[in-house]
Parts: C-alpha cells; sequence; structure tokens
C-alpha cells in the first residue's frame, strides 16, 4: 500500500502545479540544482542510468527552456547541462507544492510525530540506499534531522 500510494503521489503537489512536472524532469532538475552544472556522463553516474537515457530525458527540458547548454569553463569542447533561471523557478514552484502537500497530510500531527516519521522515514530510505548498494543496512547511519 506505501509503494502504490508514494506512486500515486510522486508528483504531489497542490493546486496547479499538481502533476505539472514528470518524475524524471523532476529528477534532472533537481540534481543540477544541488550539484550545479555538469556534463551527460555525470549526470547519468549520479542517478545510476546510462547516457543515452539522459540525453534522451533532458531534450524537452532544454527545449522548453528549463535546462541550458553551456560550454564547460575548462574545457570549451564539452558541453555542460546548467538549470536555467526558468527551470530553477519551476522546480521551486513543484517543490513549494509537494511542501504544502505534506503539511496537509500531516495537519493533525504533533511535531514530536512529525519528527519520529521524518527520521524513520530517512532510516528506510538510506537502508533502501545501502541495500541497492550491495551494503549491509546496518553498516549506514542515520543522518541527524534538523
Amino acid at each position: 500500500m506505501f509503494a502504490r500510494r508514494a506512486e500515486q503521489t510522486r508528483l504531489g503537489g497542490v493546486g496547479q502545479v499538481r502533476n505539472s512536472m514528470d518524475r524524471a524532469a523532476y529528477l534532472l532538475l533537481n540534481r543540477l540544482d544541488l550539484e550545479g552544472p555538469m556534463g551527460v556522463k555525470a549526470l547519468a553516474a549520479g542517478m545510476g542510468i546510462d547516457s543515452s537515457t539522459v540525453t534522451r530525458q533532458v531534450a524537452p527540458l532544454v527545449d522548453s527552456g528549463l535546462v541550458k547548454r553551456t560550454s564547460h569553463p575548462e574545457d570549451g569542447r564539452a558541453v555542460v547541462l546548467q538549470l536555467s533561471s526558468r527551470g530553477l523557478a519551476k522546480l521551486e514552484e513543484v517543490r513549494a507544492s509537494r511542501r504544502e502537500l505534506m503539511a496537509q497530510v500531516t495537519d493533525g500531527w504533533t511535531e514530536n510525530e512529525r519528527e519520529s516519521f521524518c527520521t524513520l522515514l530517512t532510516r528506510f530510505n538510506t537502508a533502501l540506499s545501502a541495500r541497492q548498494a550491495g551494503l549491509p543496512a546496518s553498516d549506514t547511519e542515520t543522518p541527524p534531522t534538523s
């Protein structure tokens, strides 16, 4: 049930922004925002997918002006992908909508319940990541929440 609900709300959000960005676009824009400009190979490696998939997924983002292709600062022959100001604005709009959805879903929760949920969900996600990387879940630490 958890997986089904998570999939149903993965685009999430409320209002007009709801379902306005597909999963691949969100993940690509989010990574470019968090890690800065990078080449297709680095983006693909960081996301655990192949370069041809990234190339295919990023093309509509470039066409719509959410991502820019620019020259690499150290090697002008290489191309890097960079989040545009329009892309950042759209990403922030979707993030705000998702935060609002989570606030609505947890509206009746106490602060302690929210903190416990965040701690356990972080621990769960860390264990899943460790499993995917072939590490025992006990080798991972739960990052502190703040």
